[in-house]
């Protein structure tokens, strides 16, 4: 055997393939039944790297860590070896983690080739300054994290890079000839958050993927917009996984059009609304129902019969306006839609946990409150007619919390039932509900996870950052120009998320499991005992294999049990397992192991590299 190896080094990278592995095996499986003798003289001067990677020169610090009774995600990756974690909401990447990060880096890398885009690399440091000049300092709130060199000029890690961006390009671009123009980086972000989660998901320090756009008409900056969402579908198909587009709101990075990208996951802190009849999907801050016939129930004017109504109290931020949201009682109370609260009320400080300790006649100054208003919404399924109950006898509800000190007839008070001219639904989508665009379709709700985000942000930045362009000023004359601001997109992919939300979202009770585009390695090599230089041949004949690629494989060479091994590659989360067993030491055959697709099979090492490929093609 050790002669059979020394060949297989020996052959130079450029005629080192499958067809040749095959006959060195055939030649030594020859010599083990003694008809043919071992060949006694190798060249020397091809000595080439192994084209695998052996477990023992890997390094995967897999062993200390117990599994708990309710083991997460976050804890499977810990104890496979992919991370382990720093501080709150911050962690190291391990080599295991490392490449799947590269593969997705890589997958990147390929769709934003193909929409013409350059790599940039901007700086996480940015300019409370730059960021004053676009009013998203204050807006941004406490997540910024703030410091100031020893000058005392105030910088902050940047969350996002629209400013620099934008600033980068308003210094270099002057001519709408250069445009279109697409940039983008891979880069990591920093966000303060009050209670890191969920591992890659919700954490202090991310990786991201930002392409910007720059177009000198909103027709162009439109098709930039859908060419770079054509993108964003063949890339998220690549990963074989089930993902929404959604119609989502804005946020704070502003614009009028946007899209997001969601994985289906159990830990996903997003509601995603999905019609089971159209393609209607939307993210829960946007998704509407068609209206369902009010509550059977309705008070008259002061009938005294306010039983079938509930009570949900807010305050806004600046503390100024007290919130009630009257519902149905046959809802709970934890059914309130705070994003249909805000579409009514956009200072409602929806980050209240308990907002009725401001309801109070003193804030915390102890000093008298004034120009106090108290605003009343009630949501559709009670109608007009519960509002005008409560409105001609207070009395019949309670419309200040038990306890407060407020003089109802000192402060101002205001019914609202609609908001452009429809009535309010401040209700939490369910399952079932009736979908707002066609006529039979129910409703159905996913929790998910965001991986990407499309934002058109028009003049957004661009206007406040001078980034300006000349184009002609008629189509008649090329000679006179003007100014105009640039039209500008916003395209960002979580690379950090994508790791946590596709483990969460693929994992089972023996361990995590990878689509082929971005798991760290396609195959593992697991050799019995006494198999271990079998396990080497095997290897290099599948890592050197063209059917249609070369495979990225690992062989564990380790020399703890074949049970063993096994078991730490259901945790790691291999596509394929190849093991050399009892099969392989009778018959020469492989056991090949798919656990995604429930596959197990028994293959000489002749079929063995297309096998592997097609079950590859599935995942």
């Amino acid at each position: 055997m050790n002669a059979a190896l020394k060949m297989m080094r020996s052959w130079p990278s450029s005629r080192r393939n499958h067809q040749l592995a095959l006959k060195l095996w055939n030649c030594h499986n020859a010599r083990l039944s003694g008809t043919r003798s071992a060949p006694t003289s190798i060249p020397l001067e091809f000595q080439v790297q192994e084209s695998f990677t052996r477990r023992s020169k890997f390094w995967i610090p897999a062993k200390g860590i117990t599994p708990s009774k309710d083991e997460d995600t976050l804890s499977k990756l810990s104890r496979a070896g992919y991370h382990r974690q720093s501080h709150a909401g911050i962690f190291n990447l391990l080599p295991l983690g490392q490449r799947v990060q590269e593969k997705i880096e890589r997958l990147i890398d390929k769709y934003m080739l193909q929409l013409g885009a350059s790599k940039v690399s901007l700086t996480s440091i940015s300019s409370q300054a730059l960021w004053q000049q676009t009013n998203r300092l204050e807006g941004y709130g406490q997540e910024l994290f703030r410091f100031s060199d020893r000058k005392d000029v105030p910088f902050l890690l940047a969350p996002t890079h629209e400013e620099e961006i934008t600033t980068l390009v308003s210094m270099t671009v002057k001519s709408y000839k250069t445009l279109p123009l697409r940039l983008y980086q891979i880069g990591r972000k920093y966000r303060d958050e009050i209670r890191p989660r969920h591992g890659f998901l919700r954490s202090r320090e991310f990786l991201m993927k930002d392409l910007y756009t720059f177009d000198d008409s909103t027709e162009s900056a439109l098709s930039s917009y859908e060419q770079v969402r054509a993108a964003y579908s063949r890339l998220f198909d690549e990963l074989k996984l089930p993902y929404l587009v959604a119609e989502a709101s804005s946020g704070d990075i502003g614009g009028d059009l946007s899209h997001e990208y969601h994985l289906p996951a159990s830990i996903g802190e997003d509601n995603v609304i999905s019609c089971n009849s159209c393609d209607y999907v939307a993210n829960e801050e946007v998704a509407t129902t068609k209206p369902s016939p009010l509550e059977e129930t309705t008070p008259s004017p002061g009938s005294g019969d306010v039983l079938a109504a509930n009570v949900w109290r807010g305050i806004t931020k600046d503390r100024s306006t007290l919130v009630n949201v009257w519902y149905p009682a046959s809802s709970s109370g934890d059914c309130i839609n705070t994003h249909a609260v805000k579409s009514v009320l956009p200072e409602l400080d929806a980050s209240l946990t308990d907002p009725i300790q401001y309801w109070s006649s003193t804030e915390e100054s102890s000093e008298p409150r004034s120009h106090v208003q108290l605003v009343n919404l009630v949501d559709g399924k009670l109608g007009p007619a519960f509002a005008r109950a409560i409105q001609v006898n207070p009395t019949l509800v309670s419309l200040l919390p038990e306890g407060s000190s407020i003089d109802l007839t000192s402060i101002t008070t205001e019914y609202v039932t609609t908001l452009n001219d429809k009535s309010l639904n401040l209700l939490r989508i369910q399952d079932g509900d009736n979908c707002p665009r066609c006529s039979s379709g129910k409703l159905k709700v996913h929790k998910a996870v965001e991986l990407g985000h499309t934002f058109h942000l028009g003049t957004r930045y661009s206007e406040p950052l001078g980034a300006r362009v000349s184009v002609p000023a008629n189509s008649d004359s090329a000679t006179k120009t003007k100014e105009v601001p640039m039209q500008m997109g916003c395209h960002g992919i979580g690379v950090s998320r994508i790791i946590g939300a596709v483990a969460d979202h693929l994992a089972d009770e023996k361990g995590l499991n990878w689509p082929r585009s971005i798991a760290p390695f396609e195959v593992v090599v697991i050799p019995g005992k006494g198999l271990e230089d079998d396990g080497v041949i095997v290897s290099e004949y599948l890592a050197n294999s063209q059917v249609p690629r070369p495979l990225d494989l690992l062989l564990d060479d380790r020399p703890e049990s074949l049970p063993f091994r096994m078991k730490d590659a259901d945790l790691v989360g291999y596509p394929v397992i190849v093991v050399l067993g009892k099969g392989w030491s009778s018959d020469r055959l492989c056991e090949v192991q798919c656990r995604r697709l429930s596959s197990v099979s028994h293959t000489l090492l002749s079929d063995l590299p297309m096998h592997i490929n097609q079950l590859l093609a599935q995942l």
